[in-house]
C-alpha cells in the first residue's frame, strides 16, 4: 500500500483516475481506485458523471491531506444511488481497506436516527406530549429552575442547558448520568438561546425509558431499526466499570476511532459521556452503516414508510423536519438541523428547508425533500487521533452532490425557506 508521502506526489494521477473510472469499488491506501467500474447508465441519467468525479477527487484529496483515513459515500435520488468506499478503515495497529459495509460509530447522528424518532413515535401513540414539561415524565428534573422546560425545548436545543455533563470527577453509570442531568443548572433562560447540548438528548433518552419501559437502545431497535431492515444498526452496551464491550464479540467491520492509552477504540463508543454510561445514551452510542442510513433516509423522504412498513405517520415526519425553534433563533426541527451554524453539509445549493445532522466522529447525513435527494458521508476522521477534520469536506460534498443532480433547478425551489439575518446563538 502507498505511504502518504508517495500519495501526495502522485495525487494528480489519483484525481485523473477518479475522473475517468467512476463506480463503487475497493480502494488502495488513500490512492486511486484499485478496480473501478464505469458508472451505470441508470446512474448517469440521474447524476452528472463529471460531478461524481469531483466528489471522488474531493474525498481522495481529504484522505491525502490526513483529514480522514477513509470514508463511505452514498448519494441517492429517487431510488438511484451512487455509492463507494475510499481509503482505509484502519491505519493502526494494522492497515485495513475501507469497505462499503464498514460499521461506523455514528456519534451524534444517534440523536436523529434513534432518539428523536423514538420520542415522536411515543407522541404519536399519545404516550407523551412534546409541549409538556419534562418533569411530567422525569420528576427529578424539576430542580434549579428547570420545572418549566418542555420536551420541545430539548428537541430544538433551546432548553438553556449547558453543552454537556461535567467529567471533572470519575463518575460512572447510566443512572448516575441521569441523576447529574436532572441536577444541572441552567446556563440561559429556557427558550432564549440556541445552544447545542448533549444533555438535552441524554434526558430525552431517559424520557423514552420512563414512558415506554425500554431503554433507548431497546426501543429504537424494536420500533425503528428492525422494522426498517437496518441490519447493522445498533447500540453496543457494555459494563462501564470494566470499560470493555465484554458482552459483544468484536466485529472486524467496525471502523476504529481514537488511540487511547495503549490501544485503539473499536466497537466501543467514542463519546466519553456515553462511554461512562455504558454505551446507552440518547445523544451518542449508535453504530451504523451507509446502507442502513440510506434505508432510514428513504423512509424519511417517503413520509415515514418504507417497503410497505410504516414507521412514522406523515404528519409526524412533517413536524420533525419543519422549523420548530422560536423566531429569531437558528432554525431547527425536532432533532434535525435545518439552518443553524452546524448546517454545513447542506452545502451551497440544497435549499433551506432540507435537513440533516452530523456526528463528531466524521459522519453526516443531509436529506432534501424538494429534489428527493439525500447524501450520506461516513468516516472515522478521529482515527488514529483527533487531528482529522472533515468539516470543510462535508460542505464540499453537499455542494457537489447538489451540482451532480440532473434536471433540478436549485435556484428556484417552490416551498423553500428564505435566508434569514444571522440568528442569535
Amino acid at each position: 500500500m502507498l505511504p502518504r508521502a508517495v500519495l501526495r506526489r502522485y495525487l494528480p494521477l489519483a484525481v485523473l483516475a477518479a475522473a475517468l473510472l467512476l463506480g463503487s469499488c475497493r480502494t488502495t491506501r488513500n490512492g486511486p481506485p484499485a478496480a473501478a467500474r464505469p458508472v451505470t447508465a441508470s446512474v448517469a441519467r440521474v447524476f452528472a458523471t463529471n460531478k461524481l468525479a469531483e466528489l471522488d477527487a474531493a474525498i481522495f484529496a481529504a484522505i491525502a491531506s490526513n483529514k480522514t483515513p477513509g470514508g463511505v459515500l452514498w448519494l441517492e435520488r429517487n431510488g438511484t444511488a451512487y455509492h463507494r468506499a475510499y481509503g482505509e478503515r484502519a491505519v493502526e495497529p494494522e492497515h485495513e481497506p475501507m469497505t462499503e459495509d464498514t460499521i461506523f460509530d455514528a456519534a451524534s447522528l444517534t440523536k436523529v436516527i434513534a432518539t428523536a424518532p423514538s420520542v415522536m413515535l411515543l407522541a404519536e401513540r399519545g404516550k407523551l406530549d412534546v409541549e409538556a414539561p419534562v418533569s411530567r415524565y422525569l420528576p427529578d428534573f424539576a430542580t434549579n429552575g428547570k420545572a418549566a422546560i418542555t420536551l420541545r425545548q430539548l428537541l430544538t436545543h433551546t432548553s438553556g442547558l449547558p453543552p454537556g455533563l461535567s467529567r471533572a470527577d470519575n463518575w460512572l453509570g447510566y443512572d448516575e448520568a441521569i441523576r447529574r442531568a436532572c441536577a444541572e443548572r441552567l446556563a440561559d433562560a429556557p427558550g432564549s438561546k440556541f445552544r447545542y447540548s448533549d444533555i438535552n438528548f441524554i434526558v430525552l433518552g431517559e424520557v423514552v425509558h420512563r414512558v415506554s419501559g425500554l431503554y433507548i437502545d431497546q426501543f429504537s431497535e424494536q420500533e425503528i431499526f428492525k422494522p426498517l431492515g437496518m441490519v447493522d444498526t445498533a447500540f453496543r452496551p457494555f459494563d462501564p466499570a470494566n470499560n470493555c464491550p465484554c458482552s459483544q464479540e468484536e466485529n472486524e467491520r467496525i471502523a476504529p476511532t481514537e488511540r487511547e492509552g495503549d490501544g485503539i477504540l473499536r466497537g466501543m463508543v467514542h463519546d466519553p459521556t456515553s462511554r461512562r454510561m455504558g454505551g446507552i445514551a440518547g445523544h451518542a452510542g449508535l453504530f451504523t452503516t451507509a446502507k442502513d442510513l440510506a434505508r432510514y433516509s428513504r423512509m424519511m423522504l417517503n413520509r415515514g414508510e418504507l417497503g410497505g412498513r410504516r414507521i412514522l405517520r406523515p404528519d409526524t415526519v412533517e413536524r420533525m423536519i419543519s422549523v420548530q425553534s422560536p423566531p429569531g433563533l437558528p432554525r431547527r426541527g425536532f432533532g434535525w438541523d435545518i439552518d443553524s451554524p452546524y448546517a454545513g453539509p447542506r452545502g451551497a445549493h440544497f435549499p433551506i428547508g432540507s435537513y440533516g445532522h452530523t456526528g463528531w466522529t466524521g459522519g453526516s447525513l443531509w436529506i432534501d425533500p424538494f429534489s428527493d435527494t439525500f447524501v450520506i458521508f461516513l468516516s472515522n476522521r478521529n482515527h488514529p487521533t483527533e487531528d482529522g477534520n472533515v468539516i470543510g469536506l462535508r460542505r464540499q460534498i453537499g455542494t457537489l452532490a447538489a451540482e451532480a443532480v440532473i434536471g433540478f433547478d436549485f435556484n428556484h425551489v417552490p416551498g423553500a425557506l428564505l435566508a434569514e439575518p444571522a440568528a442569535k446563538h
